[in-house]
């Protein structure tokens, strides 16, 4: 059984200038490695992702439709050729897919170009394709706008139900709903007010714990009675403390925790009832934290623990299993073994065999006559012969901590002064595994000894290791990789003048920090989409990930202290891009929501400027990472060309006329880039040429994305009370209701206060003195906002437009002012432009408008759209692009 590890892995890029190294000659023979097409490695693979359907009479699998991944299903006997094609999408891949419980559909999770916003999808694998159609009908079981759903449990005993959670009426927390497959059919279960992260349910479907985190991170496991909630347990922000899985009696939960003294996580069963705990299993051999719990769903029963160690370990519970798995084991002796999938009745088994030479290779395996029939190999064009042995290591870093790791060396190649990459994993909190790793077998094959380090913050080794790298990004945690370096030199493998670093993530991260705190050290550097400033990376956090928001603020660096905010401005590689020199070559997806594409440009213009090598690719269609194979392939054919120019290492010089083509689209001549002027904004503010005018407006609006569009009702009323100009709007949504209402100075129109309602979440800031000050509170907790505005805020609020609309405007008329980030507390400069007038038509009718242009000062966020009638200063129309929910419209046009 397998413990699936979070792996962030996308492909590299590099420079275009072609270079030929020489071969690499084995040391046993003389004779030089065969040099593999980068296509094996990184393109379509032809058929992987297998899965036996429930009544064991289908396989469904995924394969290239139009060079992009879908899902087909064919008859169990039958000829791959023979199947049919479920999905179409030609945008992006299907990667997540499975069965519903009867096998009637095929549900899959698909995003909008890399936007994170996930819908889920069902087909019926039985239907008729539609004439004029390619495959059946896909319905959107959930079918949300800028929000993100989540299965939760898909109960055994009710095969057309499935649990989601939903987060379109607060972005912050997900809904629980029931959602009928066959119709779509959704019903609301329990509103989430009580800031719930996660559902357990039990064997019968009935929704038995809830998993709650606090201001200060830690965990809560809550026991859900009929009249609320009772806490039945709970553990430290540095500790974990996850429920699994209810046992056979249905009545106690296996839980992962490691609350208290004990370093390693263990398996315990716990009876929320009673609050008992009973210890199931840890470590016998005490290294490394419980990897994963396989249980029979025939059963109930747990069959096997997994350790995630240098190599995983199996511990049998169920003897009938552990002699079928010893029956597959004996004819595949040196691979790892994993069941995929089962039918129902857990009679048929979909195995996938692995190891670091062997991508997998698909065998179905019956339980009852003991036969194992292969299926198919994944890639199965790529010699495994040619491959590379990946070899557990450890070494020392700085202050004599021991750090795990994996080192793949080049086939045939004595180990002696070899051009070195360093491949840092993502997450940070992951972990790298024993197994095939696709771009340490490329980098091998041309000829990189590859190190991939388990440094300190990586999961599955303990909490004391795990903590040791709390706040310690660009610090020991970067240590733990240049230690890794000297390593291999002192040991002879590496030659010192041809190191590199590339990664994704917080690999692309580590590869920033490294050229910038160790300028000497690495003689080329690819980032991919690595974030380059700390605090605009948390800043970035979006509202579904609110209930881990405190723990990234414990473990990377609090930005709302003094001292944190000092820490994460330092810890940041664009505070120190003066000090890079080592060539680098940067990735960005355009849509990516957590790196921002301007820090990203930044560092390229401060090498470019200063006269160093330095590459620029940018994907209009990929967001944290590149899921499009074609992009994928077209970065690793830059950065073979790029590690080889700088390393010395092999290149593959024919590239295929699609990769060629998709390079000239997403390369950028470093020359052409430019950031946006960033507009210095005064202390004070615009002077309005009018007053607000008492009464009430109706707008008609919408938020699209995605193909998918909200409507939404809004109420907007202007009142004269008490020397001061109230506010407020209200909005009427699906998901329910928001409100927001502002007092504006008269005369100035300056914020004075703001008070937000939306669900759960009470907002109210005071505005005064260049200072924010208020709450922000939810189901009793409550949460300070303080923040120095450097000046006073205008056109902020419900009345932001009211205020925009008494400004002079006039043709050519510009302004700047400031407004205020609630959630992030930061201020935001904008820039206003009136862009000349247009006749505009509404529901209100046809006006003469000035057509006004908010953008931020800063070059980066919102943009704002603004008409507004000459005559009476009335806005008819808004449309806002709004590129945090990659590229939402919202529009709202006047009623009356």
């Amino acid at each position: 059984m397998r413990l699936v590890v979070n792996r962030w892995s996308v492909a590299l890029t590099a420079l275009a200038i072609t270079y030929s190294a020489p071969p690499v000659a084995t040391a046993q023979t003389g004779k030089s490695a065969p040099l593999l097409d980068r296509e094996l490695f990184f393109g379509n693979p032809e058929i992987s992702g297998a899965q036996i359907s429930p009544d064991g009479r289908y396989v469904s699998f995924l394969k290239p439709y139009k060079d992009t991944r879908n899902v087909w299903v064919k008859r169990i006997g039958d000829e791959w050729s023979a199947a049919k094609l479920i999905t179409n999408d030609t945008k992006r891949p299907v990667t997540q897919y499975f069965w519903s419980r009867d096998g009637k559909y095929i549900l899959y999770v698909q995003d909008h170009l890399g936007d994170e916003n996930f819908n889920v999808y069902a087909v019926d694998a039985a239907a008729a394709v539609p004439a004029g159609q390619e495959v059946p009908p896909a319905r959107n079981l959930t079918a949300v706008t800028g929000a993100r759903a989540f299965i939760y449990d898909v109960p055994k005993n009710d095969p057309d139900i499935m649990y989601v959670g939903i987060n379109d009426r607060d972005k912050a927390w997900h809904d629980l709903y029931k959602v009928r497959i066959s119709t779509g059919e959704k019903t609301l279960l329990r509103k989430n007010t009580e800031r719930i992260a996660g559902w357990q349910f039990d064997n019968a479907g009935n929704v038995r714990l809830a998993a709650r985190t606090t201001d200060k991170g830690d965990t809560e496991i809550l026991r859900v009675d009929p009249t609320g909630f009772t806490q039945v347990y709970s553990c430290s922000v540095f500790e974990t403390c996850n429920p699994v899985r209810y046992d056979a009696s249905n009545t106690r939960v296996y839980m992962v925790t490691n609350k208290g003294a004990p370093d390693l996580t263990r398996l315990v069963l716990f009876d929320p009832a009673s609050k008992q705990e009973t210890l199931v299993e840890s470590d016998p051999l005490n290294r490394v934290d419980f990897g994963n719990a396989s249980f029979s769903d025939v059963t109930n029963e747990l069959v096997a623990t997994a350790y995630v160690d240098d190599r995983a370990r199996i511990y049998w519970k169920n003897p009938e299993w552990e002699s079928d798995y010893k029956i597959i084991k004996s004819k595949l002796p040196d691979e790892e073994i994993n069941v995929a999938s089962t039918t129902r009745d857990e009679r048929l088994w979909m195995i996938v065999a692995t190891s670091d030479r062997e991508p997998g290779v698909r065998y179905l395996f019956d339980r009852n006559t003991k036969k194992l029939t292969l299926q198919y190999s994944i890639f199965d064009k790529l010699p495994r012969a040619a491959l590379a042995e990946e070899k557990p290591i450890s070494y020392k870093s700085s202050d004599g901590m021991v750090i795990p790791a994996y080192l793949t060396l080049p086939l045939g190649v004595a180990p002696k002064n070899l051009p070195l990459v360093v491949y840092p994993h993502g997450g940070p909190w992951g972990r790298d595994v024993w197994g095939y790793d696709r771009t340490a077998q490329f980098l091998a094959n041309r000829g990189y000894a590859v190190l991939q380090p388990n440094f300190r913050a990586s999961t599955g080794y303990g909490k004391k290791f795990l903590n040791a790298g709390n706040n310690e990004w660009g610090q020991k945690m970067q240590d733990d990789i240049t230690w890794g370096v000297k390593y291999l030199v002192d040991q002879g493998i590496a030659d010192p003048k041809r190191v590199g670093i590339m990664g994704g993530s917080y690999g692309g991260y580590a590869t920033l920090a490294g050229v910038a705190f160790t300028p000497d050290l690495y003689a080329a550097a690819v980032s991919i989409v690595g974030p380059s400033n700390l605090l605009t990376l948390l800043n970035s956090i979006p509202p579904y990930w609110e209930s881990i928001r405190t723990i990234f603020h414990e473990r990377m660096g609090n930005p709302n202290t003094e001292a944190g905010k000092a820490q994460l401005v330092r810890q940041s590689p664009l505070n120190s891009a003066s000090k890079i020199k080592t060539p680098l070559l940067v990735v960005q997806g355009a849509n990516d929501p957590r790196v921002n594409r301007a820090e990203s440009e930044q560092i390229v213009i401060a090498l470019r400027d200063r006269g160093f090598p330095v590459e620029y690719m940018l994907a209009p269609d990929e967001g944290h990472g590149f899921a499009r194979p074609i992009n994928n392939l077209a970065l690793f054919t830059e950065a073979e060309k790029f590690l080889a120019r700088h390393l010395g290492g092999r290149n593959q010089e024919s590239v295929s006329p699609a990769i060629s083509t998709r390079l000239a689209e997403i390369l950028v001549d470093p020359k052409t880039v430019v950031l946006a002027k960033k507009v210095e904004v005064s202390p004070s503010s615009p002077k309005p040429a009018a007053e607000l005018k008492p009464g009430t407006s109706t707008y008609k609006a919408s938020l699209s994305a995605g193909g998918q569009t909200i409507p939404m009702d809004v109420t907007h009323t202007v009142t004269d009370a008490n020397g001061v100009w109230v506010v407020s709007e209200t909005a009427q949504m699906p998901m329910g209701t928001m409100s927001d209402s502002s007092m504006v100075s008269k005369g100035t129109l300056l914020l004075q206060k703001r008070i937000i309602h939306q669900g759960p979440a009470t907002i109210e800031v005071q505005f005064a003195d260049n200072k924010a000050t208020g709450t922000m509170s939810m189901n009793g907790q409550t949460r300070p906002i303080s923040a120095d505005l450097g000046g006073v805020l205008f056109a902020d609020g419900a009345g932001a437009n009211d205020a925009v609309a008494a400004l002079p405007l006039g043709e050519g008329y510009t302004t700047t002012f400031r407004n205020f980030d609630i959630m992030a507390q930061q201020v935001k400069p904008r820039s206003l432009k009136v862009d000349g007038s247009e006749k505009v038509t509404v529901p209100a009718g046809t006006f003469d408008a000035w057509k006004v242009v908010i953008t931020p000062a800063e070059g980066i966020g919102e943009t704002t759209t603004l008409w507004v009638n000459k005559a009476d200063r009335r806005v008819v129309r808004i449309m806002s692009v709004l590129p945090q929910m990659n590229g939402a419209v919202a529009t709202a046009e006047l009623v009356k």
